[in-house]
């Protein structure tokens, strides 16, 4: 398997079906390194400890983490699985943060604002570049700009994952100032 494979290999269990493999993440998204080598095996496919560091380490989108004593791995944020229910410090935002969709997606959010789907929470980017990357994967990009620190002023809360990602529960219609493709 390449790193690529290997990195949506781990996003698949780590975040969204563990139990394809037999895995059970604990509530902060751990699981033991030595059950995902023996759950990947089950399902034919050979990873070994540093190949998962390597993956890790060499990841530009720092989307997993390995604990401090190296037995655990967990998925940064992104879940779909009810069982996992990370906490994140609580952060005040930026003034303006940016959302990446795609253009077919934009009837609905003009109607519902955005909403976290499946995940957890809605994803926001400080950077323009990653969001219109993100929004790339769905189709024609669309950038959104969120006015992050008025909703926060308004009781909206926000969160900063370690990889730099900024969640939220959801965006309401009136807070995307604006778009461009």
């Amino acid at each position: 398997m390449t790193y690529t494979e290997i990195s949506k290999f781990l996003s698949f269990v780590l975040r969204h079906q563990p139990e394809a493999i037999g895995l059970t993440l604990d509530r902060e998204g751990w699981v033991s390194i030595d059950d995902l080598i023996a759950g990947a095996s089950k399902d034919g496919k050979e990873l070994s400890y540093e190949l998962i560091e390597a993956v890790v380490d060499g990841s530009d989108k720092k989307r997993f983490a390995i604990s401090e004593d190296g037995a655990l791995i967990r998925a940064v944020q992104g879940h779909s699985t009810e069982t996992v229910q990370r906490s994140f410090p609580e952060q005040i935002p930026p003034e303006t943060l940016y959302h990446g969709t795609a253009t077919r997606f934009l009837e609905s959010i003009r109607e519902q604002g955005l909403l976290a789907g499946s995940r957890h929470y809605v994803h926001l980017s400080h950077n323009q570049d990653t969001a219109i990357a993100v929004g790339r994967r769905y189709g024609k990009p669309v950038l959104l700009e969120i006015d992050a620190l008025e909703m926060q002023q308004q009781g909206f809360k926000f969160f900063l994952s370690e990889n730099g990602v900024w969640l939220t529960q959801s965006v309401p219609r009136e807070f995307i100032r604006d778009e461009r493709s």
